[in-house]
């Protein structure tokens, strides 16, 4: 079954959602959760990956990137792609791309073959990632149905970026390092074999042709952007880095200008012109940035600090996961009375408080502070999230679901990356400077220098002394690294108080569920509500 958008949104957005959309939802959700997964899968697998392969050190950190690079640099591409040729034809292609890829990893007999084959999921994830939204927007017509429906892709993203690391090691403790791209396969062969059975086709029928220049230009903007700020993150302030931001940042007055002049644009510039569809991509962004930047810390926090294995951190970070999947349902209930821009606000303002709170870990035995404080820290921003992604694709005509969908995905990533560049810029020059790694006794001067870079060169320093050298050095590196995790707990605080503010004042427009389906109904709204709305009220 195909339908154009103009034709099939005659139903109205009252419409409710039956069995075969809330099951064609859990379809969806499974490549949410793969694509998700595998973002972090390869925290165990690198070690035997690279064993078997022998990689160099820029093939390790390739096989490692490549991935979230391609993703997030194409994206816009596949937006606007889907809205052409149907989201659910461009969810099946991904689904055999990113299967195809996953055979490809599990299997290469080289490193550069990891690469291709790491490269060849990205595309296929950014296919299916806008897909799976805009499908979730047309499925569910009814806003009260189509945020809860967002809720659950939401906590499926959440969900599969922390199981990345769990089942990486849970596979890797039977089978070889390639199992853990081969899981992708059987479910990805399930959506293949369900989605033409219960996922309807939908495309725009008016959106023209497809701008190959416009796409080319996108790419030239996104990725040396998300490139320059990531490489920023691991290896510092570098030329070739700078530079690359900066030929993004050159490119992008040349992709606008292109899009306010083309027939057929890949991006509807207009769509900004809904001052809430403009105040919830940044939204989106501002959480990102310090969700995903501050995970570096809470990381390391337990690893390097605390001392535990990577799979019993990942561990760690369950309960977290569970607590989101708790809130967000609440989250979505709540905004039926409340205003979206108080309960946003109330999440940053949450945020806020997590990250002040995380100011005071301490250098040892800080385990239930730090879990406490990423647990408060998730559950504040995964119901901004998920309510942002529900304002962005509900802003938008059906039509154009893919495309923004595309976007809002887009400004995650770029927002991710700024995170992990700035948070990590400002915590590596506290620890630098820490005068905990002034003159630790014993420690000799050649084992401070590498120690000052990271604290991973500091424990791998401190390995090679013996006594109590050893054990100062370490003891003063993870001094050093608590204030860094301080310093940047004091950045993310400021950006989310600032967040906070910006939300309420941005989103303030923008009704609750039981106001717009009031004036939808036709019927009059209270006193109340009508003063909230712009250009309503007593004359």
């Amino acid at each position: 079954m195909t339908s154009s958008l103009s034709e099939n949104d005659n139903a109205g957005p009252e419409v409710k959602a039956g069995r075969k959309e809330w099951i064609a939802l859990g379809v969806l959700l499974l490549p949410v959760l793969l694509v998700s997964m595998d973002l972090t899968v390869l925290y165990f697998a690198i070690p035997s990956i690279s064993e078997d392969l022998r990689p160099s050190g820029s093939q390790q950190l390739w096989m490692i990137d490549i991935y979230g690079f391609v993703l997030s640099g194409v994206l816009l591409t596949m937006g606007s792609l889907g809205d052409r040729i149907g989201r659910r034809r461009l969810l099946l292609i991904g689904a055999l791309v990113f299967g195809a890829g996953s055979v490809l990893a599990a299997y290469a007999s080289s490193a550069d073959m990891v690469i291709i084959a790491r490269a060849l999921q990205g595309i296929g994830g950014a296919t299916l990632m806008p897909s799976t939204l805009a499908l979730i927007r047309n499925l569910f017509r009814d806003q009260t149905q189509r945020r809860s429906a967002v809720a659950v892709w939401s906590t499926g993203m959440a969900a599969g970026a922390a199981l990345g690391p769990v089942v990486s090691g849970a596979l890797l403790n039977g089978f070889w390092w390639g199992s853990v791209f081969m899981i992708n396969v059987p479910v990805m062969l399930l959506l293949l074999v369900a989605a033409p059975f219960l996922l309807p086709e939908f495309r725009d029928a008016a959106a023209g042709r497809f701008d190959l220049i416009s796409a080319a230009l996108s790419l030239g903007v996104v990725l040396p952007v998300i490139y320059g700020f990531k490489r920023i993150a691991v290896d510092g302030f570098s030329l070739p880095y700078v530079g690359a931001i900066v030929v993004g940042l050159a490119l992008a007055p040349v992709f606008l200008r292109r899009q306010r002049t083309s027939a057929d644009p890949m991006v509807d510039l207009t769509l900004f012109r809904n001052g809430a569809f403009g105040a919830s991509v940044t939204v989106n962004m501002l959480a990102c940035f310090t969700l995903v930047g501050y995970s570096l810390f809470s990381t390391q926090y337990m690893q390097s600090v605390l001392g535990m294995t990577a799979l019993k951190s990942a561990l760690w970070t369950i309960p977290g996961t569970l607590a989101v999947g708790a809130v967000v349902p609440v989250a979505t209930v709540l905004v039926r009375t409340v205003k979206p821009a108080y309960i946003i606000g109330t999440g940053f303002a949450l945020a806020t408080v997590a990250l002040l709170m995380l100011t005071q870990v301490p250098a040892e035995d800080g385990l239930v502070l730090i879990l406490i404080g990423i647990i408060a820290l998730a559950v504040g921003l995964t119901p901004v999230l998920t309510l942002v992604t529900e304002l962005v694709v509900g802003q938008v005509p059906p039509e154009r679901a893919g495309t923004a969908s595309a976007l809002l995905q887009t400004g995650q990533e770029l927002g991710g990356a700024l995170g992990v560049a700035v948070l990590g810029s400002i915590g590596a020059a506290v620890y630098r400077n820490s005068s905990a790694l002034d003159a630790p006794a014993g420690v000799p001067a050649d084992a401070l220098g590498s120690a000052r870079e990271t604290i991973g060169g500091a424990l791998a320093a401190a390995g090679k002394l013996g006594g109590d050298a050893s054990a100062n050095l370490v003891e003063a590196a993870r001094a050093a690294f608590t204030s860094e995790v301080h310093a940047a707990s004091v950045a993310g605080a400021v950006v989310m108080a600032g967040a906070a503010v910006f939300a309420v004042i941005g989103l303030r427009a923008v009704q609750n569920d039981n106001a717009r389906a009031a004036e939808l109904a036709g019927a009059p709204l209270e006193p109340k509500q009508a003063a909230e709305r712009p250009g309503v009220g007593a004359a």
